[in-house]
């Protein structure tokens, strides 16, 4: 069996680093269950070297990180043999140093140290000593990887690679784990025999996003509704409390965070940096709220963005991350009535047919497809020089000017605009003569509104397909299916 699916262009990064004749410095982050450990673990195992693996005690205390740190330089270097245990990691590094001295300087090392945000306890001075090693010894250590790993994206970045101390431009490579597109979804459920068709993972999808760790816990032979059911409205299912855990794991102040994305979730289209400001209750203005909101985008959980055509409006935010958005407009609502009643194994399966899931089920999909943006580009042969978003334009109510809504166009630089509809419906669309006309619509107040001179075209971006119409066959020039978001 192949132990890592996808993740081409990450092996080769530590390829080129383990095969290099300097010393390295690897920093890897990424969203909390991306596969982080999995990736450094299976690809340290696979090669012919010393791995060292040392992860951070969640919310350990100092004493407590540096007795497992230096238990495993024992098992790692001395066959098991305990070390008593120093009281600093100027000593800790000191005694892993003379561990790495002893070996063959042709025997390759890899050490791993894993979350280490949670070892860098306040006071610990891991920081400072971890830089002092790496600039006065390791650096000069050809046969050493280093790779740093850490769930908190935000703390990555700043105390790590833009650190402005000693490990200030010392990274040698960075790698920023990001979910799986649904290519590699597909790849890795076939890994794991579970068989599912393409609309059958879109479900899988939407709710839980490209996370290796949920992917794999779905039980073979189970319908997509099956799993979705179990996984998130059973108090013991992984789901039913991940959100609470996620943000636990990565933030000391939680609360504001969850508080945060649960207002930016609110609005499906995007809601303004001043509006946030104004609607934010725990965060307030200024420098802890620009803060939590990068820490956040950092984290993937949300994604900023500029209104086409809008550009003195400043920055939008929305929501980016599929479970978290799944989790705030499906299980939080639903908790407390879940775990009073026994018998809730049908629930999912009772809400897929209701008008709030058609609400949810469009904004998902459409979130999707903005993750495989690259997928839909080559099926209309639109170049990368393209402008992406979306585009609305919202009357004053004193305005009497008809309003509109664009999910997803691309300004292209050849003259032309290409408006694309996106819709997630479970038959073939229909465009009838009723929709041919809010087309025609959307077209004309984006030509109004913009006063573009560019030639418009249309096009369908569909779960199921198009169902045939003349309305159609005179509007729609190209169609994304779902089968072309699968492609590599």
């Amino acid at each position: 069996m192949k132990l890592i699916v996808g993740r081409d262009k990450e092996q080769a990064v530590l390829d080129r680093a383990y095969n290099s004749r300097e010393a390295e410095l690897i920093a890897v982050y990424g969203r909390r269950r991306v596969g982080k450990t999995y990736l450094v673990k299976n690809f340290s195992r696979s090669k012919p070297c010393v791995f060292f693996h040392a992860t951070g005690v969640r919310g350990g205390k100092l004493t407590e990180q540096l007795q497992q740190f230096t238990k495993i330089i024992g098992d790692t270097f001395y066959s098991g043999a305990s070390i008593n245990a120093p009281k600093t990691w100027l000593e800790v590094y000191e005694e892993l140093t003379k561990a790495i001295v002893a070996l063959p300087k042709s025997k390759k090392v890899i050490l791993f140290f894993d979350e280490l945000p949670w070892m860098a306890t306040k006071r610990s001075r891991l920081i400072q000593s971890l830089d002092y090693f790496w600039n006065r010894y390791w650096v000069d250590f050809p046969n050493l990887k280093l790779v740093i790993c850490g769930s908190s994206a935000s703390w990555m970045i700043k105390k790590i690679i833009k650190h402005k101390g000693g490990l200030h431009n010392r990274i040698t490579r960075k790698i920023l784990l990001k979910p799986f597109n649904l290519y590699e979804t597909k790849k890795l459920l076939e890994m794991y025999k579970i068989k599912f068709n393409n609309e059958q993972i879109l479900q899988i999808y939407m709710v839980l996003g490209g996370i290796p760790y949920y992917l794999k816990s779905l039980k073979k032979g189970w319908s997509a509704a099956q799993n979705i059911n179990h996984m998130c409205f059973n108090s013991n299912g992984i789901l039913f409390d991940e959100f609470n855990d996620i943000f636990a794991a990565l933030f000391d102040d939680a609360e504001a965070y969850k508080e945060l994305i649960a207002l930016i979730c609110s609005t499906k289209s995007g809601i303004s940096r001043k509006d946030i400001e104004r609607m934010n209750k725990l965060t307030g203005k200024g420098g802890n709220l620009t803060r939590r909101l990068e820490d956040l985008e950092v984290a993937g959980f949300i994604a900023s963005f500029i209104p086409l055509e809008h550009k003195r409006k400043g920055i939008y935010y929305r929501i980016n991350d599929e479970y978290c958005y799944f989790y705030l407009s499906w299980i939080m609502p639903a908790k407390r009535t879940l775990i009073k009643e026994e018998n809730n194994k049908q629930y999912w399966q009772m809400k897929i047919n209701t008008p709030k899931y058609k609400v949810w089920a469009g904004y998902a999909f459409e979130n999707v497809c903005y993750k495989h943006i690259s997928n839909i580009r080559r099926v209309l042969n639109v170049g990368y020089d393209a402008e992406v978003g979306s585009w609305r334009y919202i009357p004053e109510k004193e305005n009497k000017k008809a309003g509109a809504q664009i999910d997803l166009l691309f300004n292209r630089s050849d003259g032309a605009v290409t408006l694309c509809e996106i819709k997630h419906t479970d038959k073939p669309f229909l465009i009838d003569k009723s929709y041919y006309h809010s087309l025609l619509n959307k077209a004309k107040v984006y030509k109004r509104e913009t006063r573009t001179k560019k030639e418009i075209f249309f096009a369908l971006v569909s779960a199921s397909g198009i169902k045939p119409s003349v309305y159609s066959e005179e509007l729609i020039g190209d169609i994304v299916v779902l089968g072309d978001l699968f492609k590599e």
